[in-house]
């Protein structure tokens, strides 16, 4: 008797391939440039953007074993993980930066996350920080009351070889329909699929929203465990945090809000207003040729509570809206 393959996509039923949509902004025609929004956001409305392309391929290895990974207080991870666990019928445990947070009541981020059914786990920074640890990883499920060998880990931002190999086809599907394509950076997994997935003479930008520059050692080390090695014409450009992870700056929510008058798509600002706000800049100052035709990831919605990784070592305070 053939083994059932545990398939999410029949259960969840995502939005695939996602609508690319072109828009005219003077901005961009008057260089010459054509602008397309490639919308991942309407992927799926609890699994939206780079969420379902880096959660499908570990939900399926998980195989519905329960779950287990790591967020800040306001983690969009945490709340995508815990919806696919509500609507696949998986056990999920959610271990949250900040073990003071045990003691006051839910925001609304991890509040959504305990009635989809998550177990939370508070810890410590410096517990935190070693997640990679297997030890460590032991102990936090055995404090969830779960059996270590019985749980399938998620790394915080779902970003793993696995997630590198869903992203892949973002770049599939956008192959022969733009020369350039630019996403926001988190953990580096989605630039690292995109670009793997992007056809030859097509090149990805991505536009890290944390400090730091070590983005470009992440991407390098997730496509060799993705792929066996470095894959596709990208680049980083780090010029457009706004100062750091949840930190925007006025001219973002300004550029924001005119984007939206213009347009009428609302912008999430943590990700997406930065990216548009950098590519715009790029843009203005000749980056690329006329001609050239952009298509900008769209990968989170504008109602969802933003968070990720604010530091290298993770070890900032979680942000507040």
């Amino acid at each position: 008797m053939t083994p059932q393959v545990f398939d999410p996509a029949a259960a969840l039923r995502p939005r695939l391939p996602s609508p690319l949509q072109p828009v005219e902004d003077e901005r961009f025609a008057r260089h010459g440039v054509r602008l397309l929004l490639k919308r991942d956001d309407l992927i799926h409305p609890d699994l939206p953007g780079n969420k379902w392309r880096k959660l499908a391929p570990n939900l399926t290895a998980a195989a519905g074993r329960p779950l287990l990974t790591f967020g800040g207080a306001y983690s969009n991870h945490l709340r995508a993980t815990a919806a696919a666990g509500r609507l696949l019928g998986v056990p999920t445990i959610g271990v949250v930066r900040g073990h003071e947070l045990a003691d006051r009541p839910l925001n609304d981020s991890l509040a959504r996350c305990a009635a989809d059914g998550m177990r939370l786990v508070f810890v410590d920074r410096t517990t935190f920080r070693a997640k990679a640890d297997p030890a460590v990883v032991a102990r936090v499920i055995a404090a969830a009351g779960g059996i270590p060998d019985s749980v399938y880990v998620v790394p915080e931002g779902g970003s793993n070889a696995l997630a590198a190999r869903g992203c892949a086809d973002l770049g599939r599907e956008l192959r022969g329909a733009a020369d350039v394509v630019a996403v926001a950076c988190g953990t580096g997994g989605t630039v690292a699929g995109l670009a793997a997935g992007l056809a030859p003479g097509q090149r990805a930008v991505g536009f890290p929203v944390l400090k730091g520059g070590f983005l470009t050692a992440d991407v390098e080390r997730l496509q060799r465990n993705a792929f066996g090695g470095r894959r596709g014409d990208w680049s980083l450009d780090d010029r457009f945090h706004g100062g750091g992870y949840a930190r925007i700056p006025p001219e973002v929510h300004r550029f924001a809000d005119e984007f939206e008058t213009r347009h009428g798509l609302p912008l999430e600002r943590l990700y997406v207003a930065k990216m548009l706000h950098g590519l715009t800049a790029l843009v203005a100052e000749g980056a690329f040729r006329p001609g050239t035709s952009l298509a900008a990831v769209v990968t989170g919605t504008a109602g969802q509570a933003s968070e990720g990784p604010r530091s290298r070592d993770a070890d900032q305070s979680s942000p507040s809206r």
